[in-house]
């Protein structure tokens, strides 16, 4: 039995504090693309339905679609950080550089998430192939989905990739000694693997879910959310593993529980229009 997750201390405040504007300036650049990847996201769901795999998407249409997803889904919860850094370089930046360098951090932390899409496509892509083969394997391919989520929410990896998430002001504090050169991408980049380490096997759970499955986005996002910004966050990670666990029990029983490795028999070529 692995240890209890310990509670990290609420994070540091740092010592720069933005103005009011440019402090709504930077919320305003953190959430706007989430909002719209979110209204892209539900109007597209509208017309993909439930299919297996990659949905017959090419790989660059999918890994678009992947990029899109993720800035909807974990934007929420990098904000706080994203604004830190912010803070961290106000000193020395004026107003218009200082919103493209909180792009750059946005766009480095996406590209964490792009390359973990190569991996997403290739499960989705093999994952369909055996359901269109053999319908009856997407129930023990849920199961064991649903298993290895678990056990990621259990393990190491999980725990010290969590508690960078919820406290990163030490590893802001490094960065600062970066290089000049596309600095604030790389710091973006790095704070995004730290965060592919925590969320992933929340991400895996969309192979049986569905890609497009709005309400399960929706859910993972807010766990996404709470796991690091709420105090009892590894708490709710240990909840979300053990409801893992039940659901891995059930899903050779129940194909409600597995939307995403049906097939529906309808393809993606209406997407054009």
């Amino acid at each position: 039995m692995p240890h209890l997750p310990s509670v990290p201390p609420a994070p540091t405040r740092p010592g720069v504090l933005l103005p009011a504007r440019d402090l709504a300036v930077a919320w305003f650049l953190m959430l706007l693309p989430a909002a719209l990847a979110w209204v892209f996201t539900v109007r597209l769901s509208r017309h993909t339905g439930m299919e297996s795999g990659t949905m017959g998407l090419a790989f660059p249409l999918f890994l678009l679609l992947w990029v899109v997803m993720m800035a909807a889904m974990m934007l929420p919860s990098v904000a706080p950080v994203a604004i830190t850094w912010v803070r961290g370089i106000n000193r020395r930046t004026a107003g218009p550089a200082r919103a493209v360098r909180v792009t750059a951090f946005v766009g480095g932390y996406l590209l964490a998430w792009t390359a973990f899409g190569l991996l997403a496509y290739a499960s989705l892509a093999a994952a369909g192939h055996l359901v269109d083969g053999d319908p009856g394997t997407g129930r023990w391919i849920g199961a064991a989905v649903f298993l290895l989520a678990a056990a990621q929410q259990f393990g190491p990896l999980k725990r010290s990739c969590l508690r960078h998430c919820r406290n990163p002001m030490f590893a802001l504090h490094q960065y600062a000694r970066l290089r000049p050169w596309a600095k604030d991408l790389r710091v973006g980049a790095h704070h995004g693997l730290y965060c592919v380490g925590c969320c992933w096997g929340l991400m895996t759970v969309l192979i049986p879910l569905g890609v497009m499955n709005v309400a399960a986005m929706a859910g993972l996002a807010a766990v996404i959310f709470l796991e690091k910004l709420w105090r009892q966050g590894p708490w709710l990670a240990w909840a979300v593993g053990f409801a893992f666990l039940v659901m891995a029990v059930l899903a050779p029983f129940q194909d409600w529980l597995l939307p995403g490795l049906t097939t529906s028999g309808t393809p993606m070529d209406r997407m054009s229009g």
